[in-house]
């Protein structure tokens, strides 16, 4: 179901890429062609899985859905081009294709290599961290791979099949009229644009001010901002589990699930239930005084409201179980990746290592700290079923009178064991079926401990004497199962972060418990995804680097300079502080392996931009244009195509920041971070961008070689413009 979610989701972004398509180039014509390029990336990004050893699941599909909005990228830069020298230069569909391809080829390739770079890296991160990122990463840099050869070959040649010069005159009607009225708006913000970018470089001084300021507010907004790992997805299930009083019996236990699974039928949201009595989902131990009921939830468009959806139906089925006094009821939500603890939320192993305390004050030690973490603002039901207060009887052998007696203590301990447990006996076949013969006492005969001296055993004279002349025993109380952890005497402590807070903030104040209350001897760890979160660390920050790394890298050898990279690197921090700003507004998603996964996205999308202006106003500069026209010339031409394809990338991403139903969380995660990352790496790059390369290319060519330049440019075909 959630596959179907995302594709669905799939199938809204790309119909929004097309919107935008069309409203920007303006023809069915033009819009086919950058439309065409998305099916053959995708799709050839198919042929790569089996040899990579991937499916198609949320991950994946997480990927094409913004690859949708990257993949158009590259054919709408050529088509756009083509268009622009047919409409403005009167060339043949032919002659404009050839002059186009010699002007955006190096910038297509440039960003193809980039985003590559950008992912690449990610497919080697080891643990599970990498295991999230690999079949993200890796799907969409293929697709960015072959679109830029689609961008190449493909597009091109349907460049010069399809396009036709297009003239929108102000009397025309229709469409066209909005077309018209669009273009005209389009120029005065272009010239308005172009003066601002003319203003900013002349005051490149508080512009850097500002880039300072920026990065200085970046970091702090990301350490104020609530850490996760894998947020709890509303998976259309849950799990009821429950422990009455030690030693209940099961009669009782099934009173208690028929009273639960009465609620749950009035319960709105409720669509199927099954009981098993005796077993605990989350210790997985079985006892007569537990049980569990396994809920499936209505479909998620039946349970629009938030009462009805996960947080919403636990908080309703904790208030109708707590009337059921005798009973210790916890509502649980399955983990976000099934093998990963039995539960959702936290997993703390309370481990009693170097203390020689009984198992009583090992019990106290738990109670104490269970009761502190719930006194936390940042957890919500913090809870253990460990007890060591099951009542039980200690039997023993008077092993001198069955030697005085003649019994063989090997027979009395049979005994026992046949009539209060069982004993197989043999197999035997009657009417063509094979049956066990399984010995035991009748369940009447084993409901009281006075029943031993009902029991004989047979001494060495052939005399049967009751087993309760041979045995005494005495009360005792002891905990029915004792776990262990690393080796050492272990307690598992669960729940969940309360609303509001992260689940890095639910680990921190249990750590800062245990540090209160833990006496000396005891020390924890912590399993399952809690102990994933941790061990991932600050894994994401060597991600960043190594990505940026590969950037600067292709960029220099680019450019064939180690400054001018800076002006495109400049950009990724832009992104980087419209996504945390989006995240900060937007409390309940927090800073996760989603949030990160789109941050490492914003990456290869803000210097894609970037290098869109950097490209174009290089070739010029190096051609002997002087720097500022350069820059101006460049900002100008580039600024339709950076709208653009940033409007499609922007709108592609609206239906995963707004989706809902199966893996909601992880979608809206992705879809605001990179939405936020991606208007700030627009609305903030395209005036800072042109600053920084100025400011760069002055300190890196200097200005007796940009004299040079101007004086003797070299002897290269200067590239027409508007």
């Amino acid at each position: 179901v959630s596959i179907s979610e995302v594709v669905h989701t799939l199938l809204e972004a790309l119909a929004l890429v097309v919107l935008v398509v069309f409203l920007f180039l303006q023809s069915w014509r033009a819009t086919l062609i950058p439309v065409l390029a998305i099916p053959v990336s995708i799709i050839g990004t198919f042929a790569f899985f089996i040899p990579l050893g991937f499916t198609v699941n949320t991950l994946t599909l997480f990927g094409f859905v913004l690859a949708i909005g990257i993949v158009v990228d590259d054919a709408i830069v050529v088509v756009e081009a083509v268009q622009h020298y047919m409409d403005y230069q009167k060339l043949s569909a032919r002659e404009a294709t050839a002059r186009a391809m010699k002007d955006i080829s190096g910038p297509v390739v440039a960003i193809a290599l980039i985003l590559a770079a950008v992912f690449v890296p990610v497919g080697f991160i080891p643990g599970i961290v990498g295991r999230l990122y690999q079949q993200f990463a890796i799907t969409i840099a293929i697709s960015v791979l072959i679109s830029a050869f689609v961008a190449l070959s493909l597009t091109p040649a349907l460049c010069m099949l399809l396009l036709k010069p297009m003239h929108i005159a102000p009397d025309s009607t229709g469409i066209n009229l909005f077309f018209y009225k669009f273009n005209k708006w389009f120029e005065r913000t272009s010239s308005r644009y172009t003066n601002g970018v003319r203003k900013s470089i002349k005051a490149s001084k508080y512009v850097l001010i500002f880039l300072l300021c920026l990065f200085v507010g970046t970091f702090l907004l990301f350490k104020s901002k609530p850490t996760g790992f894998i947020p709890t997805e509303d998976e259309g299930r849950l799990y009821i589990t429950f422990e009455l009083p030690e030693a209940s019996s099961t009669n009782r236990s099934l009173e208690v699930i028929d009273t639960m699974m009465n609620m749950l039928q009035r319960t709105p949201g409720i669509k199927h239930y099954a009981a098993l009595g005796g077993l605990n989902v989350v210790t997985f131990a079985t006892k007569s005084n537990s049980g569990t009921v396994f809920v499936s939830l209505q479909p998620w468009d039946e349970r629009k409201s938030k009462a009805l959806q996960l947080q919403g139906l636990i908080a309703n089925l904790q208030k109708q179980f707590a009337s059921i006094k005798e009973a210790n009821v916890v509502v649980i939500p399955p983990p976000a990746i099934p093998g990963l603890g039995q539960t959702g939320g936290f997993s703390f192993e309370l481990e009693q290592r170097e203390s020689n305390d009984d198992i009583r004050t090992f019990e106290n030690v738990v109670k104490t700290f269970v009761a502190e973490a719930n006194k936390r603002p940042e957890i919500n039901r913090a809870f253990s079923f460990f007890t060591a207060r099951t009542p039980g009887y200690q039997l023993e052998v008077d092993r001198e009178k069955c030697k005085k007696l003649g019994v063989s203590v090997a027979d009395v301990y049979t005994t026992i064991q046949t009539f209060l447990g069982s004993r197989y006996v043999n197999d035997f076949s009657i009417y063509g079926r094979n049956f066990r013969v399984v010995a035991q006492a009748d369940s009447s005969y084993r409901n009281d401990i006075h029943n031993l001296q009902q029991y004989y055993v047979r001494n060495s004279a052939g005399e049967m004497m009751p087993l309760s002349t041979l045995t005494t025993y005495k009360v005792t109380e002891n905990a029915p199962l004792i776990t262990h952890y690393n080796l050492f005497r272990t307690a598992e402590i669960n729940g969940n972060a309360a609303q509001g807070y992260s689940s890095g903030q639910a680990i921190a104040a249990l750590q800062q418990v245990a540090a209160k209350v833990l006496p000396e001897g005891y020390n924890y760890e912590f399993s399952g995804l809690s102990r994933e979160e941790i061990n991932a660390g600050s894994s994401t920050i060597y991600i960043f680097a190594l990505s940026i790394v590969f950037v600067f890298l292709f960029l220099a050898a680019l450019y064939e300079s180690w400054s001018v990279p800076f002006s495109v690197l400049f950009a990724v921090p832009l992104g980087a502080f419209g996504a945390i700003l989006t995240l900060t507004f937007i409390p309940r998603l927090t800073d996760n392996v989603y949030a990160q996964i789109g941050l490492i996205t914003l990456i290869g999308l803000a210097a894609k931009n970037a290098i869109l202006i950097v490209e174009f106003a290089k070739e010029r500069v190096d051609g002997g244009m002087e720097l500022v026209p350069a820059t101006l010339d460049a900002v100008k031409i580039r600024l339709r195509p950076i709208i653009m394809t940033s409007m499609a990338f922007i709108l592609g991403v609206l239906p995963l920041a707004f989706a809902t139903g199966a893996g909601a969380v992880a979608r809206s995660t992705i879809g605001f971070t990179v939405l936020g990352g991606m208007l700030a790496a627009t609305l903030l790059a395209i005036f800072i961008v042109p600053g920084l390369f100025v400011v760069i290319t002055r300190l890196s060519y200097g200005k007796n070689k940009l004299s040079r330049l101007h004086e003797h440019p070299p002897a290269l075909e200067r590239v027409d413009h508007v």
